[in-house]
């Protein structure tokens, strides 16, 4: 069944026209900007499709953790991490879509990935952050190369997922 699911996402492509060009290596800043209607090696889906697939792929969310606390804080302020919103089911993988990663990034997004497979080779793996946001680009260009397939990539992230009225829950970080 998840084949059949599968080979209808490949045989209908997400509705975009290609605009940005794919660069030959991995993007870094900014990250938030427009990224490419396509990647070799992995199918590109739209919300609807997103939607379609969830219960029967694994998510993975690769939006980084804040890296500090606000600038301007009164002295002795305590500050929490804000809580991350994600799609039902996702596991964040936060930090592991940037365009080098660091060897404990590494191991976070392989691990990730190896565990969204649960011991099945053909289950789809749908890697998403934000709308126009590099870092799901290169991190599904990543489980690519590194031979995990299917890699769907869903680059509307939580901002389609919200906006088609579907439910974000709160999601805690993945351990380092």
């Amino acid at each position: 069944m998840i084949r059949l699911l599968v080979l209808a996402l490949l045989l209908a492509p997400a509705a975009r026209a290609e605009t940005v060009p794919k660069p030959d290596t991995y993007h870094g800043e900014p990250y938030r900007s427009p990224v490419p209607a396509t990647l070799a090696g992995a199918q590109v889906i739209d919300v609807g499709q997103a939607i379609a697939l969830q219960g029967q792929a694994a998510f993975l969310d690769v939006l980084p953790r804040p890296k500090a606390k606000p600038a301007g804080l009164p002295e002795g302020t305590i500050w929490n991490e804000p809580p991350h919103r994600s799609i039902p089911g996702a596991e964040w993988l936060w930090d592991t879509g940037y365009e080098a990663l660091s060897p404990a990034e590494e191991a976070r997004l392989r691990d990730g990935l190896t565990r969204a497979k649960a011991g099945d080779p053909d289950r789809p793996v749908v890697i998403f952050c934000r709308s126009d946001c590099w870092m799901s680009w290169n991190a599904a260009r990543r489980a690519v190369e590194w031979g995990f397939d299917p890699v769907i990539w869903f680059p509307g992230g939580t901002d389609a997922w919200e906006q088609a009225g579907q439910p974000l829950v709160t999601v805690e970080p993945v351990a380092p």
